[in-house]
């Protein structure tokens, strides 16, 4: 069974159509620790802000079902924000704590003059582990959406499965173990993103 977490994050609709679209099989969507219980994958949605997500993750009593899941070894994709939370802070409006499944922390872009905050639009993607099964028949240099203030500052650079540019490298993806986030919208990137969800689905 995929569990998609609906937790209120506004690219939920999106990824489920896109999942959809790839005829993904027993997806379900869920909202509590119980029924997350019997996944075996997990995808994590999200957009807006990192305290809100965290807030209604507590709310719904999923953070300790999430890190449990992801501990017992269960494939997790966390998408946008969804990967931002996989990590110990973010400074987004006040420290919050995220999920603390990753080393490292979630902060602002503090960018040069000429670079508008959010980043928003495609960039493009270079692999730092080019033969993770989650990069499976994605060309090098592919393109991605993006649309974020903040990105993921891993403390173990080994954790960085892609990297983009956006006044200076950022992490665009993080790979560990059993554990995947994408700081772009797969369900927005086009043939890249309906491939990453393949290969997700695939493993």
């Amino acid at each position: 069974m995929l569990a998609v977490i609906d937790y209120g994050a506004g690219n939920l609709r999106s990824v489920l159509h896109s999942l959809k679209y790839l005829q993904a099989q027993d997806v379900r969507v869920i909202h509590t620790a119980d029924q997350l219980q019997t996944a075996t994958k997990v995808i994590l949605p999200g957009v807006g802000a990192f305290g809100a997500g965290m807030q209604q993750l507590h709310k719904q009593h999923l953070v300790e079902a999430i890190q449990a899941i992801i501990h017992k070894g269960t494939p997790f994709l966390g998408i946008c924000v969804g990967m931002q939370m996989l990590f110990e802070t973010s400074d987004e409006m006040g420290i919050h704590e995220g999920l603390g499944i990753l080393d490292g922390n979630v902060t602002r872009f503090n960018l040069p003059t000429g670079f508008k905050v959010p980043h928003m639009g495609w960039n493009q993607l270079r692999a730092t582990q080019p033969n993770s099964p989650l990069l499976r028949h994605i060309p090098p240099q592919s393109y991605a959406y993006f649309v974020h203030s903040y990105y993921c500052a891993p403390q173990h650079a080994e954790h960085v499965l892609l990297e983009s540019e956006y006044g200076f490298p950022f992490a665009a993806a993080v790979q560990h173990e059993n554990i995947f986030g994408v700081q772009f919208h797969p369900e927005k990137s086009q043939q890249t993103g309906i491939q990453l969800l393949a290969n997700f689905l695939e493993l």
